[in-house]
């Protein structure tokens, strides 16, 4: 297995570590004792919030490969992370909020399910508090910086989690994504963030963050990793009232090149200033023009329109309303910019939603022809990339800004992969996501493995 020494860390894929160990070249001992020292290197960028200690995760390598079984477990060995606002059994769950502290007794299903595959799990990572932000600063645990600049943010909510992937210190994470989270972190660190149809991954054991928009997300470094691990993540919860069968459609998957593909006009292409991200996404466009796939401008404007409600809506109520799950959280607890969203949540009223709702089903009515026309989407994963003290300065608008081309995706029940595309001038990476509606989630895999492929012969 090649050295994992910063600060260019080897990726760690699945079928990598698999094919390792079926040839007898590696174990999870050998693996572990490799990955601790990296482990140790990363205490200063606080990506863990609770963490197994070396003793106890060298025991747990030694235990799985000691198991009988071993061979018919077809995660086996696998390192994995869980942001904190996901329950893992006997381990603290915070959201990144002290006060909400709590220790579950059972774990979600969808973590029991790859422990139950053999996965080996590292800890809980780190996250915007109350999954409430994009940006990776809104935590008392300490504020994650990006892997490529310390200057730079690495995103959020997931920060932790997909700092864990990127940093090659495990195989994937799970993080969630009801505005971005799985999204934004996944550019910053240059790996994949796959956002699954909504109801197909179980949000039981989850904070609520929305509820009804929640979904659980995988970061990983390459697209077929994700495709591994949908059959174990996507296992249809009963007990989850907002779960739905994974169903996609019976036809075959059309490939790329025969796709027709909605990408931003000049004039709506917003990047807030930032040249280089626009130069990103033209570059970007020429190199999927190369795929085959005939490339059409769409209106993005009711697009945009939606994302608006997510926070500037009454739908900003659902947070106040999932906090409220947790008595003993007061607002003294919360950090102050959660704080000032969970109080503005708090004042619209019922009939403020209803105009929010109806506000939303005309935009859904407005794209619903749209997707009788393209197969997918092709957009920036966000827009601009900002310093840690620009949004120190001015936390809430440029967080909505990182948000002008994700918040919408829940609100409209589309599924999406965010994948890497390239890096700036700056030195911090540039993404870009494919979207796509409900449950098509197989056809934004296979058409990622063309783009990946295409990322990986030209550079």
């Amino acid at each position: 297995m090649p050295e994992l020494n910063p600060p260019a860390p080897t990726p760690l894929t699945i079928h990598n570590l698999q094919a390792l160990y079926q040839q007898r070249q590696l174990t999870p001992l050998q693996l572990m004792e490799r990955l601790l020292p990296r482990l140790q290197a990363q205490e200063d960028n606080p990506i863990w919030i609770s963490r197994y200690s070396n003793a106890e995760l060298l025991a747990a390598a030694r235990a799985l490969q000691q198991r009988p079984d071993r061979d018919q477990l077809p995660l086996y060995g696998i390192p994995f992370a869980v942001k904190d606002n996901i329950d893992v059994a006997g381990l603290p769950t915070t959201a990144a909020c002290p006060a909400l502290h709590y220790v579950p007794a059972a774990s979600s299903p969808v973590v029991e399910a790859l422990l139950q595959a053999g996965a080996l799990l590292i800890g809980k990572t780190n996250m915007d508090q109350l999954a409430t932000g994009l940006v990776g600063t809104r935590s008392p645990y300490g504020i994650c910086c990006n892997r490529f600049h310390p200057d730079y943010i690495a995103g959020g909510s997931s920060s932790g989690s997909g700092l864990a992937v990127g940093l090659g210190l495990v195989a994937f994470a799970l993080g969630t994504d009801t505005a971005g989270s799985g999204r934004v972190p996944a550019a910053l660190n240059n790996i994949v963030g796959y956002k699954p149809t909504r109801g197909i991954f179980s949000t039981r054991g989850l904070v609520p963050a929305c509820r009804h928009l929640d979904c659980l997300s995988i970061f990983a470094n390459r697209t077929a990793d994700i495709a591994t691990l949908l059959p174990f993540c996507s296992e249809f919860d009963a007990q989850d009232d907002y779960a739905r069968p994974f169903a996609p459609p019976s036809t075959p998957v059309k490939p790329l090149a025969n796709c027709h593909i909605g990408v931003l006009a000049d004039p709506q292409q917003e990047f807030f200033g930032d040249d280089d991200a626009r130069h990103c996404y033209r570059a970007s466009l020429q190199k999927l023009q190369r795929t085959g796939a005939r490339l059409e401008p769409f209106d993005f404007t009711p697009f945009r329109d939606a994302a608006t409600l997510l926070y500037e809506g009454a739908f900003l109520a659902e947070r106040s309303a999932g906090l409220q799950h947790f008595p003993a959280v007061q607002d003294t607890d919360l950090l102050p910019v959660i704080r000032e969203l969970m109080i503005r949540g708090r004042n619209y009223s019922a009939v403020d939603l209803f105009h929010h709702q109806h506000r939303l089903q005309h935009l859904r009515a407005q794209i619903a022809p749209l997707w009788r026309q393209f197969d997918a989407l092709f957009l920036p994963t966000h827009g601009p990339v900002y310093r840690l003290d620009e949004i120190q300065d001015n936390p809430l608008q440029l967080n909505r800004n990182l948000g002008y081309y994700t918040n919408f995706v829940n609100l409209l029940d589309l599924s999406t992969l965010a994948l890497p595309a390239g890096m700036r001038a700056c030195g911090i990476p540039f993404g870009i996501t494919l979207v796509a509606p409900a449950f098509q989630d197989l056809s934004l895999l296979a058409w990622a493995r063309t783009w990946e492929s295409l990322q990986i012969a030209q550079g």
